[in-house]
């Protein structure tokens, strides 16, 4: 399934990447890479060792439509400050972060069988996404793109729709024994794999490296509408320490070319 997701998600990519060339605007390609700290029902909330240990990477590919030139014709669009401000991404990426309790519960002090069962219990998750994000750049983009040296800083804001490959096993043994699994977790994994919608908002900036690259460094937070995104689903009512739905951080480093 996921390579499957994986595949037509590509040709998706790659179909709106040619349908924007119909309009005629110019384009730019580029590969983003970076850590993810993901936030999940693992660990402790707002702890430490808990958004350091459960932190994994993430890659993409991006492709922008760029309103302020026209390629067909080799020149600017008409000034309108929609043109000078906004750009269109599109992206097609991944990321894995393998997951663990950490935080007071499972301190090595602790000797309880819950404190045994939280340390033995080990995930993972993989999450292929797609989506759009509309950036707002508030210096101009045509006095950025004719320097080469300079910086633009831009926020974002988007949606996308993601497949997620969760897994989560004890090193005491399956899960849903009362010797390898908490009570609180007892029929509340799961290592089937899913599909859900996310909102995305970043900010971050650009370096004009050459007139027809750029460097990018993008800090992106996202939200995902679903709890089982990590494999794991305490019942809200019972455990609300468990009831907000998965997110990540994701702090990554970009290269940027201009197709035209």
């Amino acid at each position: 399934m996921p390579k499957k997701f994986i595949i037509t998600s590509l040709l998706l990519f790659v179909f709106a990447s040619s349908t924007y060339a119909q309009f005629g605007f110019s384009h730019e390609i580029g590969v983003i890479a970076g850590p993810v700290a993901f936030q999940s029902d693992y660990g402790e909330r707002h702890d430490f060792a808990t958004n350091a240990g459960n932190t994994g990477y993430g890659i993409g590919l991006i492709h922008y439509l760029n309103f302020s030139y026209k390629a067909d014709c080799n020149c600017y669009t008409p000034e309108t400050y929609f043109n000078d401000h906004f750009k269109l991404r599109s992206e097609l990426s991944y990321n894995k972060t393998n997951l663990q309790h950490f935080g007071q519960w499972v301190d090595s002090k602790k000797t309880s069988l819950f404190a045994q069962q939280l340390r033995a219990m080990k995930g993972s998750t993989a999450v292929t996404n797609i989506g759009m994000q509309l950036e707002f750049f508030p210096l101009s983009i045509r006095d950025f793109t004719a320097t080469v040296g300079s910086f633009a800083p831009f926020f974002s804001l988007g949606g996308q729709f993601s497949f997620y490959d969760p897994e989560v096993h004890s090193d005491l043994g399956p899960m849903n024994s009362p010797i390898s699994t908490p009570d609180k977790y007892m029929y509340a994994t799961t290592n089937q794999g899913g599909t859900v919608w996310s909102v995305v908002s970043s900010i971050g900036c650009r370096y004009k490296l050459t007139p027809l690259s750029d460097l990018m460094v993008d800090l992106r937070w996202q939200y995902y509408f679903s709890n089982w995104v990590d494999g794991m689903n305490p019942d809200p009512k019972k455990y609300p320490e468990n009831k907000a739905n998965d997110w990540n951080v994701w702090f990554n480093f970009g290269y940027i070319y201009y197709l035209q």
